[in-house]
């Protein structure tokens, strides 16, 4: 769980004061910087000035309903995690809430440590969730940076001639479904990667184990700062080796599955990991 409080926003939104009052004194004891909102709408144009790590919602309110405010976070918050609190607890609402993305599902009234440690959760998610996006922010950049260098390098780029520019046309956004590492196919989003056909389905944090040592290929990562960047606390690098051991282990499995080489991860005995040169990779 994180221990980083003071720079944890979380948002409690409940149309009853007396319980917006007591959930938030309860988060507010242990650190987080805590905003209250008595109805969706009143959620939404908060949510619109302030990005929140944890929104806090009851699911029965006048107007925007809490399944509602999940659904509407979903498009214009993604990162932020959601859980929903219910006096009237349902099978049907529950698995809808949590196949809308709700992070977890408390019945009113919950205890106050029973809030505090999922709030805690949603906090550790959330933050991954925007180390992932930094992580495959930076791979693309250096993909980019890769592929402009090799074309400045070709030859055949140094001697075509300068042609007119073209009339501007305003460009179109699309997407980056999928981007390219070596003989890697990375899919974000899907914890999936492949090589050629093969797909290889892996968990979230043998996705961001890859993606971070991608990111810092070249060097070799020692395990104290894996478990920091890619899992969110720190631990000392013993403890912390016996911590990613099975991960990179279950990583070179699939990989040795696919029919790639498991020494795609390298392990530097008593230093950490890093990745192996990958063809089309190298500056």
């Amino acid at each position: 769980m994180t221990t980083d409080n003071e720079t944890a926003h979380v948002l409690v939104v409940d149309d009853e004061s007396a319980i917006r009052y007591s959930i938030t004194k309860t988060l507010q004891r242990v650190g987080y910087q805590v905003d209250s909102a008595a109805s969706g709408e009143e959620a939404l144009e908060m949510i619109a000035r302030q990005n929140y790590d944890v929104i806090l919602t009851d699911i029965r309110m006048p107007g925007i309903s809490g399944v509602e405010l999940l659904a509407r976070v979903r498009e214009s918050a993604p990162e932020a995690i959601v859980i929903l609190l219910t006096g009237y607890a349902s099978l049907d609402t529950a698995v809808e809430s949590l196949r809308l993305g709700a992070h977890d599902y408390l019945i009113k009234p919950s205890s106050s440590q029973d809030i505090r440690d999922s709030v805690a959760r949603g906090i550790e998610r959330s933050r991954n969730l925007k180390r992932r996006r930094a992580l495959l922010d930076a791979i693309q950049n250096n993909v980019a940076e890769l592929a402009n260098v090799a074309e400045a390098k070709s030859p055949a780029a140094r001697e075509t001639p300068v042609e007119p520019a073209p009339a501007p046309v305003t460009p179109i956004a699309t997407p980056i479904n999928t981007m390219t590492l070596g003989p890697l196919t990375i899919f974000p989003g899907r914890y999936q990667i492949a090589i050629g056909e093969q797909p290889i389905d892996l968990t979230p944090t043998e996705f961001d184990l890859l993606l971070y040592l991608a990111v810092h290929r070249g060097r070799v990562v020692p395990c104290h700062e894996l478990v920091r960047e890619v899992r969110g606390y720190s631990i000392d690098e013993p403890e912390a080796r016996e911590v990613i051991r099975p991960h990179i282990s279950n990583l070179r499995r699939k990989l040795k599955n696919a029919g790639q080489d498991p020494d795609l991860v390298v392990n530097i005995r008593g230093i950490g990991y890093r990745l192996a040169d990958l063809p089309g990779m190298q500056d």
